[in-house]
């Protein structure tokens, strides 16, 4: 056979082309066989993997060799590990008969191979992770084709690279499925893409809504009480969006403390300040590509409103200590259960950022507002709660669901769940007990759980500043005169403390005289010096 350098150049070229158009390695094979066939006279191929952790060689790839006369997997003992990395290593393909190439290789490699061959050794990351094996028994004595050969090295190479990669991936996908579908299982869901509870009925206008918006990349503000399902339907506006594929982050703007929220918003440079030992990327460059959920936006710092509508207007981040602007790909979807616009009006909510998160507000209805969802939602808790603890699954009687009918839920959907959790436990998988868990029952557990009753006194004469002195004190005597902090009177009253400071000075309320000494029964503060405080 005679052949042209120019065409073996060529051949080389679909070579790469072909292993670039197929992923599988055993695609790619026997797509380059018919052309070595034609252009050098190979009769056929073997790619065989080595397994360096397993001490293994397994065949991955093979073309024109008949089945029944391909080499099977093996084990390699030491000495033949030792001899065929040593080969490796020298990087010299081997060339001739094959009792010839048997004196180098373990005589299994080569088994199926008739007449004359040539092997090569296919490397990755610097280290051996393969044999490319062509059979060279129709090729003419002649033919000095071993520089040609030896370029088919570095594409087969590669295409047994992306093989490798292709398995990992499959494997890691496998896993994947199997952690979703276990998932699904222990929620007692057919698919994350299940409907809503109370889709059809109660938050039938809600989901129209979250229709709406949910093809566009319009900020969504979702206003609710507390536990009524916000997060749940942020997650559903991501799920219709096109960013589906992209990640929903949640944060708790009301969690982070106001001398980190740069940090955790927008990142830090490494030795941006003391602790920063390393670059930390923040929440905006995290969700680039998908959905931001801020959640109780309405707990931001002035500080931070500035900032947060920067990003909104502009796209941009700067880590802190930063010196460049980061552009990321953003939704922000916020939800807040206090009055904004009242907020905005007392100069605690920026006004160009209210307009700017608020363009597509969605208002959730508090539980009490959609009876008509309780019995669904609380036969789903139960048997949510019924596989979770391993009991056997119950469902509330007609009487119970009355009780749940009737019953106010301060806590929404987020009490509804507690309370059927724990009717099940009360339980014990017999049935659920419903009564004792809602607090109209038998038992300990029902006095704790009434809604304690709120005594506003004489109303009909009081002023509406009357009105709030009265309840703002009794506030600050029931937190020992604390304005501010987690147990201060501004967490349980809903709002700003600066706010709330406000509100004091201007209807004469002084929170020291709410300042017991000691501040409770049988304990004193000591200051650093030791004395009393």
């Amino acid at each position: 056979m005679t052949t042209e350098y120019g065409e073996i150049d060529a051949l080389l070229l679909k070579v790469w082309r072909e292993v670039a158009n197929h992923l599988r390695i055993e695609e790619a094979t026997a797509a380059i066989l018919p052309q070595l066939q034609a252009v050098m006279g190979v009769q056929g191929i073997l790619v065989r993997r080595l397994d360096a952790v397993r001490h293994r060689v397994e065949t991955v790839a093979s073309a024109g060799i008949p089945a029944h006369l391909s080499p099977d997997d093996g084990q390699l003992d030491e000495s033949q590990r030792a001899d065929l990395l040593r080969w490796c290593a020298s990087g010299i393909p081997l060339e001739g008969e094959a009792q010839h190439l048997a004196k180098h290789l373990p005589a299994h490699l080569l088994r199926g191979l008739p007449g004359k061959a040539w092997v090569g050794c296919l490397e990755g990351a610097g280290q051996p992770r393969g044999l490319l094996i062509l059979d060279l028994s129709a090729c003419a004595a002649d033919a000095d084709l071993g520089a040609y050969f030896s370029a088919l090295i570095e594409p087969f190479a590669a295409a047994l690279e992306n093989d490798r990669r292709l398995r990992e991936l499959s494997v890691l996908r496998e896993a994947a499925e199997a952690d979703r579908q276990s998932l699904l299982t222990r929620l007692k869901r057919q698919d994350v893409t299940d409907t809503l509870v109370g889709a059809e009925s109660g938050l039938r206008e809600v989901m129209e809504r979250v229709d709406l918006v949910a093809r566009s990349d319009t900020p969504v503000l979702i206003l609710g009480e507390t536990g009524s399902g916000k997060e749940v339907v942020a997650r559903a506006i991501h799920r219709r969006s096109p960013r589906s594929a992209g990640p929903f982050l949640r944060v708790n703007c009301g969690a982070i403390p106001p001398e980190l929220i740069d940090s955790e918003l927008f990142g830090h440079e490494r030795g941006s300040f003391t602790g920063a030992v390393a670059t930390r990327q923040g929440w905006f460059e995290r969700a680039d590509g998908g959905t931001l959920f801020l959640d109780e936006i309405g707990e931001l710092s002035p500080a931070a409103q500035v900032r947060l509508l920067r990003v909104l207007q502009d796209g941009g981040v700067q880590r802190v200590g930063g010196q460049r602007s980061l552009t990321v790909d953003v939704r922000v979807v916020a939800a807040t259960h206090r009055d904004l616009h009242a907020m905005v009006k007392e100069g605690d909510f920026r006004q160009d950022l209210w307009y700017r998160i608020a363009i597509f507000p969605i208002r959730l209805p508090a539980l009490r507002e959609r009876t008509q969802d309780i019995p669904a939602l609380a036969t789903h808790f139960a048997l949510q709660a019924a596989q979770r603890l391993g009991l056997a699954p119950q469902v509330p009687r007609p009487e119970e669901m009355a009780l749940l009918v009737d019953y106010p839920w301060p806590g929404n959907v987020r009490e509804l769940a507690a309370v059927m959790e724990r009717a099940a436990i009360l339980g014990d998988g017999r049935r659920l007990e419903v009564a004792q868990a809602i607090g109209v029952g038998k038992g300990p557990v029902s006095t704790s759980l009434k809604p304690p009753a709120i005594d506003t006194g004489p109303v009909a004469s009081d002023t509406l500043d009357e009105h709030n002195r009265r309840h703002i004190e009794a506030v600050l005597a029931s937190c020992a005169g604390r304005v501010d902090g987690p147990f201060g009177a501004a967490r349980r009253l809903g709002i700003n403390p600066n706010t709330l400071r406000g509100r004091m000075r201007k209807l004469g309320i002084d929170p020291r005289r709410f300042r017991a000494s000691p501040p409770l029964e049988g304990w004193a503060l000591r200051s650093p010096r030791g004395q009393i405080a």
